[in-house]
């Protein structure tokens, strides 16, 4: 068998830290350095950039990261694999051969649906898109690693993709390196674990971490590398001398985010999260091992987005007493000026309380009433609306400013999750001579079973009521619409108590906001975790969400933050 293969990661989102390669590069040995650029949202932003110029539609930041990196991943046989390719990967190659023409560039498309899609249901809540009546400006189905795989066979230098999961970043350099074929389920399904850890950068070496007084390293967190074994078993680790910090907690975070039931499925294989084990080897190397894989379903996952129309925001502030009179006075003037609430397609007004008794300063006295309306018709909700707002300056509740001038419209995009026949999507390879592969989906099969692991109920006797937090590190974020926040403990006794404790009915309680909608529980014991989404939370996606936090990245330290009933014997030191 072949040493693992060191796959770093540069990237986590389109924007993230520009000098990330150079330092993945030029801190240490790797074999294969990738970067993950595309979002849900991110599909969006491509597509504003690409009608603006038809040679756009790439992640030009990655662009910029080849021009610190190429050159000496040349010189050390260093391989580059990243889905900057977006909505234009072929537009993207180009421009990589333009960097260097000694360098072998291999692009993946065949993900782009949106000029021949079928009439797709809406993975959540099952509508058709001939129902909705929209026509979605991107859509893309998501491909896997193999793909990749062939482009390194064939000697590609650079690899740049569209839309293929996070995952298969890392699943198709490891299937290359370790000439693994699509029947080795098992060993994807663990690649695909180590490259859902390192996808988002740092936050899988203490970055947005829970328990941060753990990190006592606070430089910024060097990015996460993971070597792959030839079994699928890794190490998730960082370059020596870097900031952050690896350890079992801050891997649990990173398997917990963005994740639904512990089945996480994929283009290449169904990875059993629940069914992985975790060891801390070293400082700053954590063993993922253990992973059980299942063949892939017979449909991808598609992400769609359309025009949801024009959308404004004007926040009001509300200061000292009577908060919530100041705010029904403030919307009925509002709404009375512009001529009813009916006029627009939709409006959300909330009240955002931030004040509290006592405040020994002014801004600490004040509330924020965030008003926000939507329509198809850029004009009402654009100027109109805003200056409308500005008029209650002088005629409104006492105090009355607001946090921004009066703002124009802005366009906004909705996101739709869809599933699709694989038959219907062909997955395509342009190798680095021009020629072109289409690459099989991988044969379906029946799933494994992973066994459940039996814990018993205990009584830990009297509690104390603390802040969830005291036991408990969470993680959170979106899919589309939805929101998942995943809860783990850091000894058995805890996740024991937790698990008995924190319900759906329990989670609801501390979760006001998800009173009327689908809550999903899912166990991970093996990570000491449960798993929990909120259907419907964030709306229609981060695009169109009108709450302050759009992506749910606040969500878990909220939860962390509420009251609960512990046992005092867990309290203790």
């Amino acid at each position: 068998m072949k040493r693992p293969v060191r796959i770093a990661n540069c990237s986590g989102f389109y924007g993230d830290r520009l000098e990330a390669a150079r330092e993945m590069v030029e801190g240490g040995p790797i074999d294969v350095l990738t970067g993950d650029y595309l979002a849900e949202l991110t599909m969006l932003i491509l597509w504003k950039a690409r009608r603006k110029d038809p040679a756009a539609g790439y992640a030009k930041t990655f662009l910029t990261q080849l021009e610190h990196v190429l050159g000496t991943c040349l010189d050390r046989g260093i391989r580059i694999v990243a889905n900057a390719g977006g909505l234009n990967p072929a537009g993207l190659a180009a421009r990589i051969s333009s960097l260097d023409s000694q360098a072998k560039i291999a692009y993946v498309d065949g993900d782009d649906l949106v000029d021949r899609l079928p009439d797709l249901a809406h993975l959540d809540t099952g509508r058709k898109l001939s129902e909705a009546g929209v026509k979605p400006l991107t859509a893309n189905a998501y491909l896997g690693g193999w793909g990749i795989a062939a482009a390194l066979e064939a000697g590609a230098d650079v690899v740049v993709t569209g839309r293929v999961t996070d995952a298969s970043l890392v699943v198709g350099p490891a299937a290359w390196w370790h000439g693994w074929t699509p029947g080795d389920v098992d060993a994807i399904a663990g690649a695909m674990a180590a490259g859902h850890v390192i996808e988002c950068g740092p936050q899988a070496t203490g970055g947005n971490y829970a328990f941060f007084d753990e990190v006592t390293d606070r430089r910024y967190p060097g990015f996460p590398i993971a070597e792959v074994a030839g079994d699928g078993s890794s190490v998730i680790t960082k370059h020596a001398d870097t900031g952050g910090l690896v350890s079992a907690g801050t891997v649990t975070a990173q398997l917990l985010y963005e994740i639904a039931e512990p089945a996480y499925a994929g283009p290449d294989a169904v990875a059993h999260f629940d069914s992985l084990l975790l060891a801390e080897e070293e400082p700053d190397r954590v063993r993922i091992s253990g992973t059980r894989g299942s063949p892939p379903g017979d449909q991808l996952k598609v992400a769609l987005n359309y025009d949801g129309g024009y959308r404004n925001t004007m926040t009001l502030v509300l200061t000292g007493d009577r908060i919530e009179e100041k705010a029904s006075w403030a919307e009925q003037q509002l709404f009375d000026l512009l001529g009813g609430k009916e006029q627009f397609a939709e409006v959300d007004v909330t009240l955002l309380r931030f004040d509290h008794p006592g405040s020994p300063v002014n801004a600490e006295a004040t509330a924020h009433l965030r008003i926000t309306v939507k329509d198809p018709d850029a004009r009402k909700v654009g100027r109109r609306f805003s200056n409308t707002t500005m008029e209650l300056a002088l005629g409104g509740y006492p105090g009355f400013h607001t946090t921004t001038p009066p703002t124009a419209e802005s366009a906004f995009g909705v996101y739709w999750p869809a599933l699709v026949p694989a038959a219907l999507v062909e997955h395509r390879v342009t190798l680095p001579d021009g020629s072109r592969l289409v690459i099989p989906h991988p044969p379906t099969g029946p799933a494994v079973s992973v066994p459940p692991v039996s814990l018993e109920a205990r009584d830990f006797g009297p509690t104390r009521r603390v802040s969830l937090g005291a036991i408990a590190g969470a993680r959170s974020g979106d899919k589309g619409g939805n929101a998942n926040v995943g809860f783990w403990t850091r000894t058995e006794d805890e996740y024991t108590w937790l698990r008995g404790y924190l319900d759906v009915p329990r989670f609801r309680e501390l979760l006001p906001e998800a009173a009327e909608l689908e809550v999903r529980r899912f166990e991970l014991p093996n990570l000491l975790a449960l798993n929990f989404v909120v259907a419907g939370l964030l709306g229609d996606g981060v695009a169109s969400a009108t709450r302050p936090d759009p992506q749910a990245k606040g969500l878990g330290e909220y939860l962390r933050s509420r009251a609960v009933e512990v046992p005092v014997v867990l309290l203790e030191p």
